[in-house]
């Protein structure tokens, strides 16, 4: 019988995003059913498997999003919007299946969670693209989210520090600008969506935050202290206000850590 790891890694060696979405949703479903052990006996590998048409960019070299309602900057944005999610699928199933042995059933279940809201979300977007006629990989994509991964691989707390607590965090700072310049365009189906993804999202950034400083507890380290020195060290960009201060404090995020890096 397969175990949680096996099914794990599987997900993430799926290219085709349909068939990821599905597989991350049976394995969910199986585990949370008992029908998978929660036993770790394969390794992550250093990247998913992502579709072979998918052009991926350097960050610096993607192409600028014009901020219009044209039906190509609608596309554009929307776009972008599926590769976070499509993205974020395996950074939630790579931290479970990388660090769910030492860190135990709590944060196992968060972080399945988190990883089914993903594919839920994934698949809203996606739905959201074909409906305009567009579909995921149909524009290039840059790399930044999964280098994250990979420079975090050796140690859950700096996987926790940059990947929920910055990467997902900044999503609680411009998806609500996002989410009201779709609805002046009239895009109510589409504000809804971002609603929905906005109220998630708070809630895998405060998992992230949660498990954050349990470790730094059983470590005896400071958890602001050891944030800002996890940062420091391996998130290469900056952390840039304006801050969503209600939707981070509701994430459990300490506004005078970050205030003090931005």
């Amino acid at each position: 019988m397969a175990d949680l790891s096996t099914a794990i890694r599987d997900a993430l060696l799926t290219a085709e995003p349909r068939n990821k979405v599905m597989a991350t949703r049976r394995l969910v479903r199986e585990w949370r059913k008992g029908r998978l052990p929660a036993s770790f006996t394969v390794a992550m590998p250093d990247r998913p498997a992502w579709p072979d048409r998918l052009e991926l960019l350097h960050p610096g070299q993607m192409p600028k999003r014009g901020r219009g309602g044209s039906e190509r900057n609608r596309i554009a944005l929307w776009h972008s919007l599926a590769h976070i999610e499509f993205v974020a699928i395996d950074l939630a199933l790579d931290i479970v299946g990388r660090f769910g042995a030492e860190m135990g059933a709590a944060f196992i279940a968060d972080f399945l969670a988190v990883a089914a809201d993903e594919a839920m979300h994934f698949a809203l977007i996606e739905r959201k693209l074909n409906q305009m006629g567009a579909s995921y990989t149909d524009l290039p994509a840059h790399d930044g989210l999964w280098s994250a991964a990979q420079e975090t691989a050796g140690d859950v707390a700096a996987r926790l520090a940059i990947v929920p607590m910055v990467l997902e965090a900044r999503g609680l700072d411009v998806t609500p600008t996002t989410l009201e310049r779709v609805r002046a365009q009239g895009d109510e189906n589409g504000a809804r969506i971002l609603k929905r993804i906005l109220d998630d999202e708070i809630r895998h950034v405060r998992a992230g935050s949660t498990h954050f400083r349990e470790i730094c507890r059983r470590r005896g380290e400071s958890a602001e202290n050891h944030w800002q020195m996890l940062v420091k060290r391996h998130f290469r960009g900056a952390l840039k206000p304006p801050f969503n201060d209600s939707a981070r404090l509701a994430a459990g995020l300490s506004r005078q850590a970050y205030e003090a890096l931005a």
